[in-house]
């Protein structure tokens, strides 16, 4: 495998904006012309249709956490134009390797709603077939799914595959080895990778200024040779055509591109995390105004794609939605206790069977118990 000698050879060509790049402004009215296309209305319009449902499933998962059908529920509510529009300019021999945070993004994938949140209910798997679903299980450790991405491309590139790996991750993720590691190798080995980093502000209650001192999270690129992005991570379509022609990039031999996505965590870390005790509520609603969706919805109704009878029918889908996951989530899971042991080895081992045998002989003794307490 050579080097990536396709890559730029002059550092300014590595280097990101200065200011994010945008197509539409907080206010929903078309940017200042820049580097960026505009993507077609069709794209725009599946772009807001992709938030305004995946906005509805990530407060009715919220929900479930709190009836206590869910272990825990990170929200990536404020962060729908960086999951939707990052999403959707994949290809569909593409790979997509989220994090914990991500639910919605494998969501709009195509994966089952029921399926993508077994993880976070606490079942053993991840709920749903990677491999027919060219997605990678939710990635919980800081960055580790930044390993498997830059994996997955340099054995398609071996192979002579067409595939691209879009790897999501947050701004504390930029902090971890890891992250340094899969962009070096992805940088020397030209890997067809793309790295979007949604930079929300805070890792759990540790804010940006304490992550690095670089003028921005985009700028490391170039410490690796690769070229960065630097977006407005509330605009869907500004995110949509810098990923797309990331992915285009790459999947020309033109090796991995770094995007920071400038965006805000609107709820707290987790369900068990108090986001008021690290920033205040000012700051909360000075991204509100700066809704995602609310800008691509401004943006749609004054060029006319969108008004008030569609956008009504698409609330009344969300809500149909929601209502089929609630249903389907009220169901109670059968666990069986030898899965336990299942799928730890090719062929278990001598000290596992015995460790099945004993939990089983310790159930049987309770059921026995129970059962002549009836």
């Amino acid at each position: 495998m050579n080097p990536s000698t396709s890559l730029p050879s002059r550092p300014a060509d590595l280097l990101p904006s200065e200011v994010p790049l945008s197509l539409i402004d907080p206010a929903g009215r078309p940017a200042p012309e820049g580097e960026l296309t505009m993507p077609a209305d069709e794209v725009l319009q599946r772009l807001y249709r992709g938030m305004v449902l995946g906005r509805r499933f990530d407060v009715q998962a919220t929900a479930l956490t709190k009836q206590g059908r869910l272990a825990v529920y990170p929200s990536a509510r404020g962060q729908e134009a960086g999951e939707i529009g990052a999403v959707l300019a994949l290809r569909e021999q593409d790979w997509l390797f989220p994090t914990y945070r991500d639910s919605m993004a494998v969501v709009a994938r195509g994966v089952d709603p029921v399926e993508v949140l077994c993880l976070l209910r606490g079942d053993w798997h991840c709920g749903y077939d990677p491999a027919r679903e060219r997605v990678a299980p939710q990635c919980t450790p800081l960055a580790t799914n930044t390993l498997h991405a830059v994996g997955l491309a340099h054995a398609a590139t071996v192979k002579g595959e067409d595939t691209v790996a879009l790897v999501l991750l947050g701004d504390g993720a930029t902090s971890e080895g890891d992250t340094h590691e899969a962009l070096n190798f992805a940088a020397v080995f030209n890997t067809p990778t793309v790295f979007f980093v949604q930079n929300n502000g805070y890792a759990i209650s540790v804010p940006l200024a304490k992550q690095t001192h670089a003028p921005s999270l985009a700028h490391k690129g170039i410490g690796y040779g690769i070229r960065s992005v630097l977006v407005d991570g509330n605009d869907a379509a500004a995110v949509y055509a810098v990923v797309s022609a990331a992915v285009a990039r790459a999947a020309a031999g033109e090796g991995p591109t770094l995007i920071e996505a400038v965006t805000y965590r609107i709820e707290s870390h987790t369900n068990a995390d108090d986001a008021t005790r690290y920033r205040d509520r000012a700051e909360v609603e000075s991204w509100l105004v700066k809704d995602p969706v609310s800008r691509l919805a401004n943006y749609l109704t004054e060029r006319g794609l969108l008004d008030e009878q569609a956008g009504a029918a698409l609330d009344a889908t969300a809500e149909a939605q929601a209502a089929q996951l609630r249903a389907r989530m009220n169901v109670d899971t059968v666990s069986d206790p030898r899965d336990l042991f299942r799928h730890v080895y090719a062929q278990q081992t001598p000290a596992l069977r015995r460790q099945e045998q004993e939990l089983l002989a310790e159930l049987a003794v309770t059921e026995a118990t129970e059962e002549d307490h009836r």
